[in-house]
């Protein structure tokens, strides 16, 4: 999202050649759909680096200066790119201006999965900027007044909710919850709230809490006192971070996290695709 950001604030000043990966064969860099912007005089993102990102950046600044050529070119990524991947990537060259704003945005912007991160503690606010650019639409959520910067990061929507837990209703379906308020008893309630959501709608993919084992050892026994069950409990991730990771730093923490969740992604871009080929 940032890219597209800087593309269409770019495009005010000056046009574009808009380098799309439209389609690719064995081992590649980048995906279908993956794109980079070229300026004349910058870059906004990347369909792989090296070689060929090289070869594609010539070609779209030659079409800028009014080079013509076929909308779409293949490049084999072999030795005589200096690249030993194997693959085949077509990408698609066009000129785009001010005018193609609007159809850019819609084009470009991609699936967006929805976070609702609780808590806008020192971890709250490292998330909240490892994750703005990344494939995830980010609610930050907290029960405090004056805990969220005033330009947040990106695109991310802050809400005020007192009390907290009564955001979780709200939540748009398919979320991932992150939950990492001020407070233990809010963090239960929050928790509390997913589970029982879970219990009528099933519709979150990923609960995770911030902690130790031995603070979800203590939730686990109060959650089991409000009625959940062991299958239940097991759905909530404690704590949170990929393993191996032992750093305790806000970023650190936030950089597990955040790869935790993109871990997420891959059961739902394989369902994705699945749908998209009719199988």
């Amino acid at each position: 999202m940032a890219d597209l950001l800087l593309l269409l604030e770019g495009l005010k000043a000056a046009p574009a050649c808009l380098v799309t990966v439209e389609s690719t064969q064995g081992s590649t860099p980048r995906e279908v759909g993956a794109w980079m912007s070229v300026f004349e005089d910058k870059l906004v993102g990347t369909v792989g680096g090296g070689h060929i990102e090289h070869q594609a950046i010539a070609e779209a600044r030659r079409r800028l200066r009014g080079g013509l050529g076929a909308p779409q070119l293949r490049y084999a990524l072999g030795p005589a790119l200096g690249q030993c991947c194997g693959g085949v990537m077509h990408l698609r060259f066009a000129l785009v201006g001010a005018q193609d704003g609007a159809g850019l945005q819609q084009r470009l912007a991609g699936v967006r999965h929805p976070v609702a991160l609780f808590g806008g503690g020192h971890v709250g606010h490292a998330l909240a900027r490892v994750l703005a650019p990344l494939p995830f639409a980010l609610t930050w959520i907290d029960s405090r007044d004056g805990v969220f910067p005033a330009h947040p990061p990106g695109d991310v929507v802050c809400e005020h909710s007192e009390p907290v837990h009564l955001a979780v209703p709200r939540l748009a379906a398919g979320s991932r919850v992150l939950v990492m308020s001020f407070s233990h008893a809010e963090d239960l309630d929050v928790v509390a709230a997913c589970l029982q959501r879970q219990r009528t709608q099933g519709d979150l993919p990923f609960i995770g809490l911030i902690g130790s084992q031995t603070k979800w050892a203590t939730f686990a026994s109060r959650l089991h006192g409000r009625g959940f069950t062991p299958q239940e409990l097991a759905q909530v991730a404690c704590p949170i971070g990929v393993p191996g990771i032992v750093g305790k730093e806000p970023e650190v923490i936030a950089v597990a996290v955040a790869a935790q969740l993109l871990q997420t992604l891959q059961g739902a871009r394989t369902a994705f695709r699945r749908h998209s080929s009719g199988r």
